[in-house]
């Protein structure tokens, strides 16, 4: 007989709020057809905690996040104070993206819920690595929209999915959990790029010479301004 597979972690989910500041905007009822708020919130959580965390690990100084949707321009940003979060999405944009809604809506959110949980280094980390970290995670949830690609050139922290892939080339090539070692150990000291190597026994940037150097006949080279 089969072993019975464990249930997940009951992960420690802290108070989901939604508000809504124009429910006539076109983008609302897209939101609201594509996606069961409650449920797209409390998966977004549980992606962040089980690519970033253990049962152990998991940050419980969140105690509130609350998602705004509202008419603004770009995409989306999250703010808010240590212990409450808000989560600023924009209903025009969910309004551009209705062809793949639900898709797009949870690509979103599982990235900015990130924000609301990641370590940061104590504020010192590189903004193209938190934003790659929180796009590793949306990667990871096979969230990742149809115009990414993988993309080699000069930089590895440009952030968003350049970053992102490089990551789980990392996670794939040293192990499961690696980004995971990554984030804990960014929770109380200040950032340094020896943190990959403690993590794979390479510098970061011999690591991002054999990612790239894997991606050569299979994506464009784009060289970095």
């Amino acid at each position: 007989m089969p072993p019975v597979p464990l249930p997940p972690p009951a992960w420690p989910m802290p108070l989901l709020k939604l508000r809504i500041d124009d429910i006539d905007h076109e983008g609302a009822g897209i939101f609201l057809e594509a996606v069961n708020p409650k449920l797209a919130l409390h998966t977004a959580v549980a992606a962040s905690f089980k690519w970033l965390y253990t049962s152990d690990t998991v940050p419980k100084h969140v105690t509130q996040v609350l998602l705004v949707l509202r008419s603004m321009p770009g995409v989306a940003y999250t703010t808010g104070t240590h212990n409450e979060k808000e989560i600023h999405f924009s209903l025009d944009y969910i309004l551009q993206s209705k062809a793949r809604a639900h898709d797009e809506i949870m690509g979103v959110l599982v990235h900015e819920v990130v924000h609301c949980f990641q370590h940061n280094a104590r504020g010192t980390c590189p903004g193209g690595l938190i934003e790659g970290i929180a796009d590793f995670v949306r990667l990871s949830e096979q969230l990742s929209p149809p115009h990414w690609k993988r993309v080699a050139g000069q930089k590895w922290d440009v952030g968003y999915e350049k970053t992102a892939y490089f990551l789980d080339w990392i996670e794939k090539n040293y192990g499961d959990g690696t980004i995971r070692e990554l984030n804990e150990l960014m929770k109380n000291t200040d950032y340094h790029r020896r943190i990959f190597r403690e993590l794979t026994g390479r510098p970061v940037r011999k690591l991002w010479v054999k990612y790239c150097r894997s991606l050569e006949g299979s994506v464009v080279v784009q060289q970095d301004k």
